[in-house]
């Protein structure tokens, strides 16, 4: 499994030549972070807001059979049931290996939520706080769920992000198997246990 981190909350999961690209950001939206010009098998957005689903930018091609089944949980945006920002998304991909996307999870998972999310090996979860959960609560539900790589998203990065949100060393100063990486990472059944902070390969700085 190839995943490629693109900014914010934007990734793309590839498999067997197939990929999937989750949460594209409009143009502009997202500061410090260029725009998009990428291509995709499948296009999953977590919720409606313009910085996670910009779906039309993505340009859709044919011919790769789909390697993943597709499941989703639905949760919230915010910790008073969506009435403040809305419904949030989780998708889980399962392919030769499992990886789930939470979206702007905002609230907390219900037990049967996180019987769902067991045997993952990769985990994308927000840490910024603000619009979604902060560091704390998100390096608690991320050992809980305890997938082999999370990678934390939508957090404010040096020069790019919004500035109401924190910084990712909230988190990874929470973590004590911090890797550093580029923009992309080849994920296989021998890949260790890590926290990996991904550079956007967007990142316009």
């Amino acid at each position: 499994m190839i995943i490629t981190y693109f900014g914010h909350s934007c990734f793309c999961v590839e498999e067997d030549g197939f990929k999937v690209i989750f949460d594209p950001y409009e143009n502009g939206s997202v500061p410090g972070c260029n725009d998009l010009q990428e291509e995709a098998d499948l296009v999953i957005c977590s919720h409606e807001h313009g910085d996670h689903n910009a779906r039309d930018l993505i340009r859709l091609r044919e011919g790769h059979t789909n390697p993943f089944s597709v499941t989703v949980i639905h949760s919230f945006h915010d910790d008073r049931k969506g009435t403040v920002r809305g419904t949030n998304d989780i998708t889980i991909l399962r392919g030769s290996l499992a990886a789930a996307h939470m979206g702007d999870i905002g609230c907390d998972l219900t037990e049967d939520q996180y019987a769902m999310l067991q045997g993952l090996d990769v985990l994308m979860i927000p840490v910024g706080g603000f619009f979604t959960i902060g560091a704390e609560k998100a390096r608690k539900m991320a050992d809980r769920i305890g997938a082999r790589v999370t990678i934390p998203m939508h957090y404010r990065g040096r020069s790019f992000g919004y500035p109401v949100i924190g910084p990712v060393s909230k988190f990874t100063d929470l973590s004590t198997d911090v890797v550093r990486l580029g923009s992309q990472i080849t994920i296989d059944k021998d890949t260790p246990r890590q926290t990996a902070v991904m550079t956007a390969k967007y990142w316009n700085g």
